[in-house]
């Protein structure tokens, strides 16, 4: 009858499990550190539960042998003494014969003939009961059992309490050891970031000697990873500012010759030919001081809007330019600048420009880095996009929108590349123009950011520091 011993036990072990399951369900959003302590203390707990599960069986289990032996034994003795006395002995012991409280069953066992045992351990009052018959009478003994069952019920809340410590020792263990490997994993994985943002000298860093597990492995490959990227990098870069050095002296003279053509329709194509070399080669060489890093900017306070239409006027570039009203305040005689209904104020390149706009948003830049930066968006949106190709100021931003097919996806997910143009519908060309303009930005401190107008078109947006 120890059916009520294993009952609450059987239950904690069970809610136990179920702790278990949801807290593995609830690691899959968390961090590594976390997921490795919580399933670390969640198996010790489950270890902890099995172990004081078989620990309170078997004390159960003693207790239970225990109360049965000795009522067996003390009905032994009041049968004895009450075949020579005739009488009960209640000294010490609850015996009786046809006591009212015999449980049913060891009331019937005992007029089968049989003598049994009866553990009740249900209700307020734990005890062990005997019985066996005596003529036509059932005599019966009954030894409580709380003193028993309080021990039991003790050492259960011990067990509890050192699962519970030992649960925690393991937590904190396992908090201890995913710190270690997530913060290593963590540089390992800040390295790869600082490498594919360009910093080709970032490294993890040599690993202690004899360590040979898997973060060291994981740190030794993306080290040598970077060295072997790195190398690649810096042997195509200097290819190409070599061929683009070694292109110059032969390209200078052809031109020259060029020049002495007798003019002719074959004398303009070899001569435009000459300057698209010509243009081609200053390009690469361009990026090759991007790419080393030499291009040194000088930077100077300037009315943003100003500047863009001289760059506008000084390259040649008739395009319309749009100004807004956030790009300057009201002019001096109190109007807004413009008799436009709409707000903005659209010159040409190729017009003459105004002497005073009142208030103009200030922005710190290199006059050449950003001609060169609108050139080339202005030339790109040309060559590939289509007429009318518009110029906008914007507070300390400049727009360069055309109404063509647009940037191709594949541009816009993973940026510009050298010698690829992304996409047929886009025209030929080298790819070079928005490379040179994205690198030049970063060296003034400004960012280009590339996209799809609304109603159709590509759209570049420049945003310069404020000075």
């Amino acid at each position: 009858m120890t059916t009520a011993l294993r009952r609450r036990p059987a239950a904690l072990g069970r809610r136990v499990g179920a702790l278990c399951a949801r807290a593995g369900g609830l690691s899959r959003g968390l961090s590594l550190r976390v997921k490795i302590a919580v399933l670390l203390a969640a198996g010790c707990a489950l270890v902890a539960v099995t172990i004081g599960l078989l620990i309170h069986q078997s004390r159960a289990a003693q207790i239970a042998s225990n109360a049965r032996e000795s009522a067996t034994s003390q009905l032994i003795r009041v049968r004895q003494l009450y075949e020579l006395t005739g009488q009960v002995d209640h000294d010490g012991t609850e015996a009786a014969l046809d006591h009212p409280a015999l449980p049913e069953p060891l009331r019937k066992s005992a007029k089968d003939g049989r003598r049994s045992t009866y553990l009740d351990l249900s209700g307020p009052d734990p005890a062990v009961w005997a019985a066996r018959p005596v003529g036509d009478r059932v005599l019966s003994v009954r030894r409580p059992l709380n003193t028993a069952v309080d021990q039991l019920h003790e050492l259960d809340g011990h067990l509890v309490v050192w699962g519970a410590v030992v649960v925690g020792l393991a937590a904190l263990g396992g908090a201890g050891i995913a710190s270690r490997l997530s913060r290593q994993l963590r540089t390992a994985a800040a390295t790869a970031r600082r490498i594919s943002l360009g910093d080709l000298d970032a490294r993890i860093g040599r690993t202690p000697a004899g360590r040979q597990d898997e973060v060291a492995e994981l740190a030794c490959a993306v080290d040598t990873m970077a060295a072997s990227l790195q190398s690649r990098l810096e042997a195509e870069q200097r290819f190409t500012a070599d061929v683009a050095h070694e292109l110059r002296t032969p390209l200078t003279g052809l031109h020259t010759a060029a020049e002495l053509l007798p003019p002719s329709r074959p004398t303009e194509l070899v001569r435009d030919r000459v300057a698209a070399l010509r243009t081609l080669t200053e390009d690469l060489l361009e990026v090759a001081r991007l790419d080393a890093n030499a291009e040194e900017p000088h930077l100077e306070v300037l009315p943003l809007d100003r500047t863009v239409e001289k760059i506008l006027q000084r390259c040649g570039l008739a395009v319309e330019l749009d100004r807004c009203e956030a790009s300057r305040g009201p002019d001096p005689d109190g109007t807004s600048g413009t008799d436009r209904t709409d707000g903005t104020d659209r010159t040409h390149g190729s017009h003459e420009s105004h002497e005073t706009y009142g208030t103009e948003a200030l922005v710190r830049t290199d006059v050449r880095r950003l001609e060169r930066i609108v050139a080339n968006l202005i030339a790109n949106a040309r060559r590939h996009g289509a007429e009318p190709v518009e110029v906008t100021v914007d507070g300390t931003s400049v727009r360069v929108r055309d109404h063509g097919p647009g940037f191709p996806e594949r541009l816009l997910k993973d940026g510009p590349r050298r010698f690829v143009t992304g996409a047929k519908e886009r025209g030929q060309g080298t790819g070079l123009g928005l490379t040179i303009a994205l690198g030049q930005a970063q060296v003034v401190g400004a960012r280009v950011t590339l996209s799809n107008a609304e109603g159709g078109g590509a759209l570049a947006v420049v945003s310069l520091p404020g000075a």
